[in-house]
């Protein structure tokens, strides 16, 4: 049973929580619970905050990933302990537990590891003793090379999540139940859609689509570790007793439908010119640059690849990193049997930055310039769906249904279970709702 950072953010949800706990134990389960840290941004010990401390001591020096990963753990540790004394308060007895006492080891990539492995002796032995253990989520340990054991990762945002996934595939759980502050998976924003309906059931696949294009409810890594071990995983608010979204395989849940409408955040698009390159060069430009990206964490969106061109989105928050990382890049290239040619990355209008490189570059011969087009405010809209994508007519019909909404389509993607159209962010809530309504989502039951 995992309670995100609003389902233990105050006594009273606190309070609400444990009730589902204790709930649980005396239906006959053995729960185990895993918490996030109190509270969003701004709270006081949310993950957010903590990070902005050391913002606070000095704004320029950036902090070291393992003293970061050291304080972003605080947050489910504080939750972990005061849950637990929660449930004691209740008369149910209860035992904290970082990542590490869990039995959760990670790969090692210091604020963003994966779940390589969980040992959960340690569980069974507390939940053996008639104990509940309240797992700190977010969190788990490996053995570092300079032989430090125990080491100390987090799993990157919406990791607690995981965790729930993760120890519950180590348990064979009956469940994997995810609280938060929604009745379960809708079919939109609630915020766009105010009528949006709960989806009762969908599958691991849709899910996974949902949160990859936008929706927070769920971190995909769940949903992907869910459905490896074959674990139903339910979505449920701590603050009703609505049933919620169940999560199953598609062999549990068949039929052609659209799942809902997602959105993402503020995105800025770039689209590089690559017609005054050698065709033999392309690929290699492609991959100095999805290569670089990868290397530096960025997120990309909306991807596309041709002969002339190749373009992607990214979230506006790592626009500057991108900025920084390509903005007159030098790419040098040797053909097999021609000349070797110097390529320099310019993003949008020609900054002093790529005036320098000109003029040191100069004297060795000839730069051919990979420019990229910027449209910033953007924000990709997408149709969730499963098998219905592929019939036929349903591109048209969201074209043309935002054609009619006066709302510009600036670049299309599509996958087997999602279309994307990047909009402006100005119109975005405006697509949602006209996409929702187009495809009667209001009437899902």
């Amino acid at each position: 049973m995992k309670f995100g950072g609003t389902s233990v953010a105050t006594n009273e949800a606190r309070n609400s929580a444990a009730l589902k706990v204790i709930s649980a134990k005396e239906q006959g389960f053995s729960p185990v619970v895993v918490v996030s840290a109190i509270g969003r941004r701004g709270a006081p010990y949310a993950t957010d905050t903590l990070i902005s401390m050391l913002g606070e001591i000095e704004p320029y020096t950036a902090p070291d990933e393992r003293e970061l990963d050291l304080l972003m753990s605080c947050g489910e540790i504080l939750s972990a302990v005061l849950f637990a004394h929660v449930l004691k308060a209740l008369g149910h007895p209860a035992m904290a537990m970082t990542g590490g006492q869990a039995g959760i080891f990670t790969d090692g990539v210091y604020t963003n590891a994966r779940v390589t492995r969980v040992e959960p002796s340690a569980i069974r032995r507390i939940l053996g003793s008639g104990r509940i253990p309240v797992v700190c989520g977010f969190q788990g340990v490996f053995h570092s090379p300079e032989g430090v054991p125990n080491e100390l990762t987090t799993l990157g945002r919406g990791g607690s999540d995981t965790t729930a996934s993760a120890v519950g595939a180590a348990l064979r759980a009956e469940t994997v139940e995810v609280f938060t502050d929604v009745d379960g998976v809708k079919s939109a924003d609630p915020d766009y859609v105010p009528n949006a309906p709960t989806l009762r059931v969908v599958t691991y696949d849709e899910v996974a689509e949902i949160a990859h294009l936008g929706a927070k409810v769920l971190h995909p890594r769940a949903a992907e570790i869910a459905m490896k071990y074959g674990i139903p995983l339910w979505v449920k608010s701590t603050f009703g007793d609505d049933p919620g979204t169940k999560i199953v395989t598609r062999e549990q849940f068949p039929g052609r439908r659209v799942t809902g409408i997602t959105h993402t955040g503020k995105l800025v698009y770039l689209q590089f010119d690559l017609k005054d390159s050698r065709g033999q060069d392309r690929r290699a430009i492609q991959s100095t640059v999805y290569e670089m990206l990868e290397r530096y964490g960025i997120n990309l969106f909306m991807i596309n690849l041709s002969p002339a061109g190749m373009g992607f989105a990214v979230p506006r928050g790592q626009f500057e990193v991108v900025m920084d990382l390509m903005d007159g890049l030098v790419v040098p290239l040797n053909g097999e049997s021609a000349p070797p040619v110097i390529y320099m990355v310019q993003i949008g209008p020609k900054t002093r930055e790529v005036e320098t490189q000109e003029r040191l570059l100069a004297a060795i011969g000839p730069i051919r310039h990979l420019v990229a087009e910027v449209t910033e405010g953007c924000t990709m809209v997408s149709l969730i769906g499963h098998e219905y994508l592929q019939q036929p007519g349903v591109f048209v019909r969201v074209l043309a249904r935002l054609d009619r909404s006066q709302i510009p389509v600036l670049q299309t993607s599509d996958s087997d279970f999602s279309l994307s159209c990047l909009v402006p962010e100005a119109d975005s809530e405006r697509a949602v709702r006209v996409l929702h309504a187009e495809f009667d989502l209001a009437e899902l039951v």
